[in-house]
């Protein structure tokens, strides 16, 4: 197992689920630490790049949600996450400030869907939520992204 190349694989997957959900960099930030010092200390073994994926998207979703819960956790505006765009990823990273505004439950089946490219049935196992559910999720995420985007006199189209 080489570390430094599933850090490298993994680092940014890790910081922009956690800047969805904390909406902090640095709170992103010790997220990616901590999560990767836990895969360190637990000695991670994965069968293949889906399970490494899934196992850092759930690690973290967790690690995020007990630091929501936690009483020092603190919710700053951030503006923008600053990462560069990859191509052709251009217009998913204009849409961020907009996806940031949504609730958790729709950042996450957002992110997961157009980001990362999961399938409702790959998200339903990794959220551990019924396919129906997630269709509806992503179906009023992206009503709500159009109505923000149109209030602004953006036009996008998904």
């Amino acid at each position: 197992m080489d570390i430094q190349q599933i850090f490298e694989r993994q680092h940014r997957r890790v910081y922009r689920i956690a800047m969805m959900m904390l909406q902090n960099s640095a709170d992103a930030e010790d997220a990616v630490q901590n999560v990767f010092l836990k895969f360190v200390e637990k000695g991670q073994e994965f069968r293949d790049e889906e399970h490494e994926n899934a196992w850092f998207i759930t690690v973290t979703r967790n690690y995020c949600k007990d630091q929501i819960k936690s009483t020092w956790h603190r919710q700053v505006d951030f503006g923008e996450i600053p990462e560069q765009a990859a191509p052709g990823q251009e217009q998913e990273d204009n849409l961020l400030p907009y996806i940031m505004k949504l609730k958790d439950k729709y950042r996450e089946v957002i992110y997961l869907y157009y980001y990362e490219e999961y399938s409702v049935k790959e998200m339903a196992k990794i959220l551990g939520r019924g396919e129906s559910t997630l269709q509806t999720q992503l179906s009023a995420a992206r009503g709500k992204l159009k109505k923000m985007l149109e209030k602004e006199g953006k036009g996008y189209g998904r």
